[in-house]
C-alpha cells in the first residue's frame, strides 16, 4: 500500500489517532505465503499496525485493491512453528470464526466458512500442538485458518478482537492469540448469560466436537476443554505485566481504536460490560 503512496502509514489508518486518509494510488499486487495458521490475512484485505508511541493497535487497509492476487497455503511451511504458537495461532483462527458466527453481520456464506473453520480447529488443533510433524493435522488447521480469513471477508468480527488489540497496545509482548484465549471464556459467557444467539452457541459446541450439545453453556465447556488439550487454559495476564487497575483504560482504548467491531456484537456491550469481562479474565 505504501510503495506507490507518500506519507506515513498512520496517515491511512482509520480509528484512534489515525488520519483516515484514502491512499490516492493503487497498491502494488501482493502475493501472500502464510507460514502460520492463525490470521487468515493471506485471503483478506487487512493488516494490523501497532503504534507503541500512542499505545494503539488498529486494523489497517480494507481496500479491495489490497486483496492478495495469490495466496499460498502449504502446511509443510508451518511444521517448525513451536507448539505454544501453534496453539495461539489456532485459537486466533477459531475466534475469528466464532465471532463472525455470532455477529449481527452473519449470513449464509459467512456461516458456511466459519463453521468449517470451527470444525477443523476443534478436530485437529490439539493434534497439531502435540506433534508439529503431523501433516494431516497441520493441513486441517491451515485450512481452518484460510476459512477464518474468508469468514472475516464475508462477515465481521466482534469486539473480542477490539478488546485484545487494546490489551496488546499496552503490552506489545503479549501474543495476540494468547490475549484472545485469556478473555475468551468471560467474553462468550457474557452473551450466553444474556441469552443471545443461544442456538448458535449450541451449533458451535457441536462443531467443536460435542455432538450431543443441547444448551449454550456447552460451548463454554467445549472451548475450555480444547484450551486444556492445547495446554493454554492457564494463561495469566499478570505474567505479561498486566495490573488489575488497567482494565478501565483498556476497555476505553478498545472502543476508541477498534470501535467499529462493537456494532457487530449480538447485543450492545457497554464500557462497564467490557471492564467486567476484563476483570473476570484477570489472573
Amino acid at each position: 500500500m505504501m510503495a506507490p503512496n507518500e506519507g506515513d502509514l498512520w496517515d491511512y489508518v482509520n480509528g484512534g489517532t489515525g488520519k483516515g486518509q484514502t491512499p490516492p494510488n493503487t497498491p502494488l499486487p501482493l502475493v501472500c505465503i502464510t507460514t502460520t495458521a492463525g490470521t487468515g490475512s493471506e485471503v483478506d484485505q487487512w493488516g494490523v499496525i501497532n503504534n507503541e508511541e500512542t499505545q494503539e493497535k488498529i486494523g489497517c487497509g480494507g481496500l479491495d485493491s489490497l486483496f492478495p492476487v495469490l495466496a499460498v497455503v502449504d502446511p509443510e511451511l508451518m511444521a517448525s512453528v513451536p507448539p505454544q504458537y501453534t496453539a495461539y495461532q489456532g485459537f486466533d483462527a477459531l475466534f475469528h470464526s466464532t465471532e463472525v458466527y455470532i455477529s449481527k453481520m452473519s449470513n449464509l456464506m459467512s456461516d458456511m466458512v466459519a463453521l468449517a473453520a470451527i470444525e477443523n480447529v476443534g478436530a485437529y488443533l490439539a493434534r497439531a500442538v502435540a506433534d508439529g510433524a503431523d501433516m494431516e493435522a497441520r493441513e486441517h488447521v491451515a485450512f481452518a485458518n484460510t476459512m477464518s480469513g474468508y469468514a472475516m471477508v464475508t462477515g465481521c468480527c466482534t469486539s473480542e478482537h477490539s478488546l485484545e488489540h487494546a490489551m496488546s497496545a499496552y503490552h506489545p509482548n503479549l501474543p495476540h492469540g494468547a490475549g484472545l484465549i485469556m478473555i475468551s471464556t468471560a467474553y462468550y459467557q457474557h452473551f450466553v448469560d444474556k441469552g443471545y444467539c443461544s442456538e448458535r452457541f449450541i451449533r458451535m459446541a457441536q462443531a467443536l466436537g460435542m455432538k450431543d450439545a443441547g444448551k449454550p453453556q456447552d460451548f463454554i465447556t467445549a472451548l475450555v476443554e480444547l484450551q486444556r488439550a492445547c495446554g493454554v487454559a492457564e494463561l495469566k495476564m499478570s505474567d505479561y505485566g498486566f495490573a488489575p487497575d488497567e482494565m478501565d483504560k483498556i476497555a476505553a482504548n478498545a472502543r476508541e481504536t477498534m470501535g467499529g467491531l462493537f456494532f457487530a456484537d449480538p447485543c450492545d456491550l457497554t464500557h462497564e460490560d467490557c471492564v467486567d469481562i476484563l476483570k473476570k479474565s484477570y489472573r
